[in-house]
């Protein structure tokens, strides 16, 4: 992460935007549930929001400083290290997974879709998983100059998140793409052989 990246996403006005503009309007009508797992948190923006939505959080982080400064500044918090392209949670650990504008930082589309298939695979039935990340822009890829930048093309997102198994999935495109999508509850026919249960906003 550039040294321009860094300080933005610590930054209290940046913490204050994601909480308010994306994490508190997305999450709004979504049944966390008490455990929930948050993917990628950096700095902990939205992990700051998030601890007192959830009995349980776990914020999984790939990078070990930014995970040990994270779980300083927040004790409740359960921060642990690791890939979050092979999680090493049971299936169906958590009622609700989140990821907020880090998906770009994820090198390929293949290792996105396998995060988001771990998702998938450690929610519980019925659980859900909410989303957002940035959209593509000149700018927004010169501020990621020296970084991993790889935006997800929002016309992709339903099939995507379809094809690896979510169901009832929403995706809208405003500033920023936001998504929510759940795990098939038990009982539940495939989602290859249900009808297709999408909305898409743009």
């Amino acid at each position: 992460m550039n040294e321009n990246h860094a300080a933005l996403c610590s930054s209290a006005e940046w913490a204050t935007e994601l909480q308010e503009d994306v994490v508190r309007p997305l999450t709004g009508g979504v049944d966390l549930g008490e455990r929930m797992l948050e993917i990628g948190p950096g700095p902990g923006a939205a992990t700051e929001w998030l601890r007192h939505r959830v009995r349980h959080l776990t914020a999984l982080e790939v990078d070990k400083g930014a995970a040990e400064e994270l779980s300083e500044r927040l004790a409740e918090v359960e921060v642990l290290v690791g890939d979050a392209t092979a999680m090493t949670f049971a299936d169906a650990t958590f009622d609700s997974v989140g990821c907020f504008t880090m998906l770009h930082h994820v090198a390929t589309a293949t290792e996105q879709n396998r995060v988001l298939t771990e998702a998938l695979r450690v929610l519980r039935p019925g659980g859900v998983l909410v989303g957002a990340d940035s959209l593509a822009s000149t700018e927004l890829h010169d501020f990621h100059i020296g970084d991993t930048y790889n935006p997800i093309e929002p016309a992709t997102l339903v099939t995507r998140l379809e094809t690896i198994g979510f169901e009832r999935i929403t995706v809208s495109v405003e500033d920023r793409l936001t998504f929510i999508a759940y795990r098939p509850s038990d009982g539940d026919r495939s989602c290859a052989s249900q009808p297709k249960k999408e909305e898409q906003a743009r």
